[in-house]
């Protein structure tokens, strides 16, 4: 079973620097569906740049991972520890989004709760500011879970937040970007679980550099109408992460979400960002990527 992300954030702080580079299957060796997708995606990038998660490849050495995604034609490297930059860069790949921490509770402790208010936004003043001097979009924060907390409360609170850190975000020219998450499958008790949330915070915020990680395997389980969605509020969204409905694994064929189609959608609102594959394979990775590249690009 594939770890999650709370895991690998615990986990890659503690064992990055003692992963040892193994080489890749050599271009000679790979099969003749891989070479076949991946000479059809070559010279076509589309309107969309595209990254991929690091933490849905953890069990990979970051070497390893970093010449895969350069092979089959990716640009980036999504959700990045700030440790892991340099590492990233040298590969010639660009930064998509960084993570503000590796805490294990990075997603269930968030702005909604006023008390956690000091440390994110500690966390966040000094990140921000180094990813800015290194080319980084984006920073991901996070709603966090509800325990005792009100809709309106938490709305209220997150906002109260980001309003303290939207100056040096402006200031520094990067974007805090906030994840909505489901709360049916995959995190119990998350109180930003659907697009009203997000959208409610960001409004109450008003910043340019205050926006919203558009989830779409996230918001497919919690409130679908993924395209009505990007077009009736593609201005609150600055990220956008990919998986495929049911299982978080890969986009093609097997699973319920039309990409070629959302990201048809994604690209004519006028998005110039990035979109981010977040999704667990459960066969060759290397085709999986190369299908989903494909199926991206438009």
């Amino acid at each position: 079973m594939p770890q999650s992300r709370r895991t690998f954030l615990a986990a890659s702080a503690m064992t990055a620097a003692g992963l040892a580079s193994r080489g890749l299957t050599p271009a000679a060796a790979q099969s003749p569906e891989i070479r076949g997708l991946t000479a059809a995606a070559e010279g076509r990038t589309g309107r969309l740049r595209q990254s991929v998660t690091r933490w849905t490849y953890g069990g990979m050495p970051y070497d390893d991972f970093c010449q895969m995604l350069v092979k089959l034609g990716f640009e980036g490297v999504d959700l990045v520890n700030p440790a892991d930059w340099a590492t990233v860069k040298k590969h010639g790949l660009q930064i998509s989004t960084s993570n503000s921490t590796t805490r294990g509770d990075f997603i269930s402790r968030g702005l909604n709760n006023r008390a956690n208010h000091e440390l994110i936004l500690g966390e966040l003043e000094a990140v921000l500011p180094a990813a800015a001097k290194e080319g980084i979009p984006n920073v991901i924060a996070m709603f966090g879970n509800a325990g005792t907390i009100s809709t309106e409360d938490g709305i209220a609170a997150c906002a109260e937040g980001l309003a303290k850190i939207a100056p040096l975000a402006e200031k520094v020219g990067v974007t805090v970007i906030l994840e909505m998450l489901n709360s049916r499958v995959d995190h119990r008790g998350f109180q930003g679980n659907t697009s009203a949330f997000g959208i409610a915070v960001a409004e109450k915020v008003n910043s340019p550099r205050v926006r919203l990680l558009y989830d779409i395997y996230h918001m497919q389980i919690s409130e679908g109408d993924i395209i009505r969605s990007i077009r009736t509020n593609g201005k609150y969204f600055a990220h956008y992460h990919t998986a495929g409905n049911p299982g978080r694994n890969e986009i093609g064929s097997t699973q319920e979400l039309n990409y070629p189609a959302i990201a048809r959608a994604i690209a004519d609102s006028g998005y110039t960002g990035w979109i981010a594959h977040e999704f667990s394979p459960r066969g060759e990775k290397e085709a999986a990527l190369v299908e989903a590249r494909e199926r991206c690009t438009v």
